[in-house]
């Protein structure tokens, strides 16, 4: 059984020499892309979040909902499920989640100058050289990010790969030989030792899906069933934190022992915490004067609320359409579209999100027609901290009352 990564820069010929290796070895392709979407349909998991775990761009509310980390860790389930179905080419940045106790597993990337890539772009994909420039740039950059994020390396590396092949020297034909004669090497590892080591891949994801119930900065290796869990951020209370993590991971099917070490990360400021909601508020605040909403996101986050902020009514609408909201933060007098239109539009397109004014300028006319439109409450400025939170509280209730509610 064998199992190879191909990493690439965007128009190095790794097609070709990926379609030529295949058939040689009798492997299946599997591209980033389709793991992804296996990922999407077997977990409970949105596909736009999986493409933003790969592409390092931030997703909203990830403080409480761990959606990166859950994302990775589902991820690395899809890997070790199509891994363990035999010969695989995984052909695209997500080979670099095999964990590198996997010893069967040939690393290759497939790599070549930017002018030669450029010109293969024109040539071949019948590109102009803008085109073509800004797609390799786009593609460098996704590259780059993800393996900062893993390693923190840069994408062409040599040392996170086995062989590195350069793609202007050689023909496709003559790199799919070359990357042949290393697989052989493969196939003397024994059938044991690859079926353990597929099986603690394995229960290495169904840990660390586990763990993102418990919080942020948990990573965790595994050795025939004896698991270790590294706590990389600071935590507060460390000794029930460990406990916690043994109590957890010690009742997954597979796991036999359980330990935690201190990573190197673990004095940095941000603080892995068991938040008090059953879900986790997802908060929109929208104010056009920064300073207050700043200052308001902060002494939230003191109080364990974790929110994300936009200045104006446009923001608001796109945000929520694209983000998962449940909680909406509301100023009224905004420039553009302001919060009464807001409200108007949120009710029609989106009823489920709770709409909290916070207002220094509303008049109980005001008043009045929000919570008729359907507002959840309606608030004056200043904030009062201990107020809001707890109009919070009840506009989460509200929301687990409504999820809960069985349809007709």
């Amino acid at each position: 059984m064998s199992l190879i990564t191909i990493t690439n820069g965007l128009y190095s010929n790794a097609d070709n020499i990926v379609q030529g290796l295949a058939k040689k070895t009798g492997s299946r392709i599997m591209t980033d892309e389709e793991i992804l979407e296996l990922t999407h349909k077997t977990h409970d998991i949105k596909l736009t979040v999986l493409q933003k775990v790969v592409q390092s761009k931030p997703i909203a509310f990830n403080d409480f909902t761990h959606e990166k980390e859950k994302g990775l860790a589902f991820i690395k389930r899809t890997l070790s499920e199509c891994a363990s179905q035999g010969d695989l080419i995984l052909h695209g940045l997500l080979g670099h989640l095999i964990p590198e106790e996997i010893s069967h597993v040939l690393k290759v990337l497939i790599i070549t100058d930017k002018k030669t890539r450029m010109t293969q772009g024109v040539e071949e994909h019948g590109l102009s050289e803008s085109e073509a420039q800004k797609n390799i740039d786009l593609s460098d950059k996704y590259a780059m990010l993800w393996t900062n994020s893993l390693f923190k390396k840069k994408a062409w590396d040599p040392s996170l790969y086995d062989m590195v092949i350069a793609s202007d020297k050689l023909r496709a034909d003559e790199s799919v030989d070359l990357i042949s004669k290393n697989i052989e090497k493969l196939l003397f590892t024994e059938e044991d030792l690859i079926k353990k080591e597929l099986e603690d891949f394995k229960l290495i994801s169904e840990v660390e899906i586990a763990l993102n119930h418990i919080g942020q900065g948990l990573s965790a290796r595994a050795k025939e069933g004896h698991v270790t869990v590294t706590i990389d951020k600071k935590v507060l209370m460390l000794s029930s934190f460990q406990q916690k993590i043994v109590e957890t991971v010690e009742k997954i099917p597979g796991v036999l022992s359980v330990e935690t070490k201190i990573g190197k990360h673990y004095y940095k400021d941000t603080i892995v915490r068991q938040y008090e909601f059953e879900t986790p508020l997802r908060i929109l605040l929208v104010d056009d004067e920064k300073e207050f909403v700043h200052t308001l996101s902060e002494r939230l986050k003191m109080r364990q609320f974790t929110s994300e902020i936009v200045y104006n009514g446009q923001e608001a609408l796109d945000f929520t359409e694209a983000e998962d909201t449940q909680v909406m933060v509301l100023d009224l007098k905004m420039p553009g579209i302001d919060g009464v239109e807001v409200l108007k539009r949120i009710k029609q397109t989106q009823p489920d999100i709770e709409v909290i004014i916070l207002t220094g300028h509303g008049t109980e006319k005001d008043k009045k027609t929000c919570l008729e439109m359907g507002a959840f409450a309606y608030l004056q400025k200043p904030a009062d901290i201990d107020l809001l939170t707890e109009t919070m509280k009840k506009a989460h209730a509200k929301i687990l009352e409504r999820e809960n509610t069985p349809t007709a």
